[in-house]
């Protein structure tokens, strides 16, 4: 694997984001803006797992313990606001890894500890998303899938439009992998999605600051996690 950079910690994460929300300004321009509506959204934790969160872990992101504080107070107060919150897994099989497997060396086994999510954010209340749990009054899921994108092949898509939501907050990693196929892929399928500047990260800046300048420019609204946050315990007061 090439080598990997910590472009956020916990102490820089702040002012690093906002300074790379300027920068976006600068090259894009006027960014386009979405009104957020909580209750029409719901918050996508993508592959936050053990595989890539875990220092022990040779595909560790040295830069994923900072996001974690922002992603955590996003599950809570989706929480507190009983809305949707669907932490994705990716993981494969021989069967379905598809160009997974001939892209890269190695693959994520479901039978392994470190396809798990991280339990600083999965509560004991997720569930496996399925027909079943769909139907119940439920809020949390997992969502397994096995490409970049969180719409191939599963069953994202109804869920949400069952649930009438429209918008998408997007967090987890890799920013410019399943993080950043997931936003194209809500976009062609018409939910407007809000993408975590500081709450996505990746191998190197590099990396994240071209998916930011990319979806910025016809996909996504940038935003900070505590803006949404903010928007998010406003409603409740």
């Amino acid at each position: 694997m090439a080598a990997k950079e910590q472009y956020f910690s916990p102490e820089t994460i702040d002012n690093k984001a906002s300074k790379m929300l300027e920068d976006i300004k600068t090259i894009v321009g006027k960014l386009k803006t979405q009104e957020f509506i909580p209750q029409k959204s719901a918050l996508l934790v993508i592959d936050m797992q053990k595989y890539f969160c875990d220092e022990s872990s040779i595909p560790f992101v040295p830069s994923s313990p900072a996001i974690i504080p922002k992603i955590k107070q996003l599950v809570e107060e989706y929480a507190v606001k009983n809305l949707p919150v669907i932490f994705t897994r990716q993981m494969n099989t021989p069967e379905d890894a598809g160009m997974m497997s001939k892209w890269w060396k190695h693959t994520i086994s479901p039978e392994s500890d470190l396809s798990k999510i991280i339990p600083e954010l999965v509560t004991s209340h997720a569930v496996i998303l399925s027909e079943q749990s769909a139907r119940e009054n439920l809020n949390t899921f997992i969502l397994n899938k096995t490409q970049y994108d969180a719409f191939y092949n599963t069953q994202l898509e109804d869920f949400l439009k069952k649930k009438g939501i429209t918008q998408l907050v997007i967090t987890g990693l890799l920013t410019h992998l399943c993080c950043e196929s997931t936003a194209r892929g809500a976009f062609i399928r018409g939910f407007e999605t809000f993408f975590c500047v500081d709450a996505t990260v990746t191998y190197k800046e590099i990396y994240h600051t071209s998916t930011l300048l990319n979806l910025a420019h016809g996909v996504s609204s940038m935003v900070l996690a505590e803006e949404i946050c903010g928007k998010l315990h406003h409603e409740s007061q």
